[in-house]
């Protein structure tokens, strides 16, 4: 079993810049990468990006690229979110997840808990 634990959320300002941490407790050889996502109150749960745990492959939505880069620490099993330019849409609970690194949920095994993010204008 693999335990996901985010952190990093919080309140900040439009323009400003905030950086979310996902801690693993672990790996599976099913699980190929990770990525996020992020789910505004009466939305559904949207994609942000995704990164392989071999290789330097990423993935982004097209509503964050230029702006949120996400990056990993193979030593500490931990995946970053590094979210720049910030927009009032961007406010929304973040959750990170394992599995295969694609823009479908479906394809994670394992979720965290979420951190709010909250872009104030």
């Amino acid at each position: 079993q693999v335990q996901l634990v985010e952190s990093g959320g919080g309140l900040v300002q439009a323009g400003g810049s905030l950086r979310l941490s996902c801690a693993s407790s672990g790996r599976t050889f099913s699980s190929y990468g990770m990525g996020w996502f992020r789910q505004a109150p009466g939305k559904e749960r949207e994609f942000v990006a995704a990164i392989r745990w071999s290789g330097s492959r990423t993935y982004y939505a097209d509503s964050v690229k230029g702006r949120f880069t996400i990056s990993r620490d193979n030593a500490k099993i931990t995946v970053y979110l590094q979210m720049s330019s910030l927009k009032p849409d961007d406010t929304a609970v973040y959750y990170c997840a394992a599995g295969v690194p694609t823009m479908y949920h479906r394809d994670y095994d394992y979720w965290g808990q979420g951190t709010q993010v909250t872009v104030s204008s």
